[in-house]
């Protein structure tokens, strides 16, 4: 398989739906070829369900989506017995959890106890139902959206949940000549249907094999620790990145640095992808005045390049 040019093609057809976002587009196709779930969060109707079904087809996979509201129970994502008379015993009727793509749908309009059924599947990939373990497919991907907490009806993610996820991104309005784009060209939803899957199963498990074997030097390894250890300095935020946190941002560095070409880790692809994978982990101190993802990002100016 030719990579990069496998690559080109998947962030080429992307690009054609979601149009004017490359860099969160890029940010999304690294998330999943370094095997994390994502978490698009943004206001109502700037194209996050779009692009998580834009992602899902694209990449050939199976997938399902739900609509999260809060009346749904655990048991409608992982599935139920029933008995059935004819074989005189309960049968399990799998839920829609059971795909390798999950698309869970405005994920903070569930209630709490809906949202903790997904921890187990989105760890463990797989599912423990009436005392069965039942395992996930492979691969298997959450992408979830979600509206901003100051939405009425939203039930904050736990922190928790919010750390299974690899990446947090948003799209934001569309610039001008973007939004034209949209308002000439075709139906979107129409798009995605017709949207072929450019991967198999077989060549993203390559791909996140290569994602992997992506080489990260020691200095690069010193500058992420530093930053690491500058989260943990009680001046930018309450509570620093876990060690589980640290190993996720070199993943994505890593598919960060394979989208970019290259066989080894830049401080660039570091830098590039920490808001995203680490400002949902992360709570700023009292006094910062800041959102995370800007605080992270005054971190970043003042941490030294190896």
């Amino acid at each position: 398989m030719d990579t990069q040019r496998k690559l080109k093609s998947l962030l080429d057809q992307l690009n054609t739906v979601i149009v004017g976002k490359p860099a969160q587009v890029q940010d999304g196709v690294a998330c999943l070829i370094a095997g994390g779930h994502l978490l698009i969060e943004d206001a109502p109707g700037v194209g996050k369900t779009t692009l998580a079904h834009a992602l899902a087809r694209s990449f050939g996979l199976q997938f399902s989506r739900v609509q999260f509201t809060a009346d749904l129970m655990p048991s409608d994502l992982s599935g139920v017995s029933i008995y059935d008379r004819n074989q005189n015993a309960f049968v399990f009727h799998p839920g829609p959890v059971f795909a390798q793509v999950l698309l869970a749908d405005e994920i903070n309009r569930a209630s709490p106890k809906t949202q903790s059924a997904l921890l187990e599947a989105m760890e463990e990939r797989q599912v423990t139902i009436e005392g069965e373990t039942r395992p996930l497919p492979a691969p298997f991907f959450v992408i979830a959206t979600q509206n901003p907490q100051e939405q009425l009806g939203t039930h904050p993610l736990p922190e928790s949940q919010l750390d299974r996820f690899l990446m947090r991104i948003s799209l934001g309005y569309p610039d001008r000549a973007s939004e034209r784009e949209l308002l000439a060209g075709h139906d979107r939803r129409e798009m995605v249907d017709r949207l072929p899957g450019l991967l198999s199963g077989a060549e993203l498990q390559q791909l996140q094999q290569q994602v992997l074997a992506v080489h990260a030097a020691p200095p690069l390894l010193d500058y992420l620790q530093d930053l690491i250890a500058a989260t943990r300095s009680g001046r930018w935020f309450v509570q620093g990145l876990s060690p589980r946190a640290g190993l996720a941002v070199l993943r994505a560095a890593k598919a960060q640095a394979l989208l970019s070409g290259r066989d080894y880790v830049a401080p660039d692809d570091v830098q590039a992808i920490l808001p995203q994978t680490t400002a949902h982990r992360l709570v700023p101190v009292a006094n910062a005045g800041r959102g995370a993802v800007e605080q992270v990002r005054a971190m970043i100016e003042a941490v030294a390049l190896p």
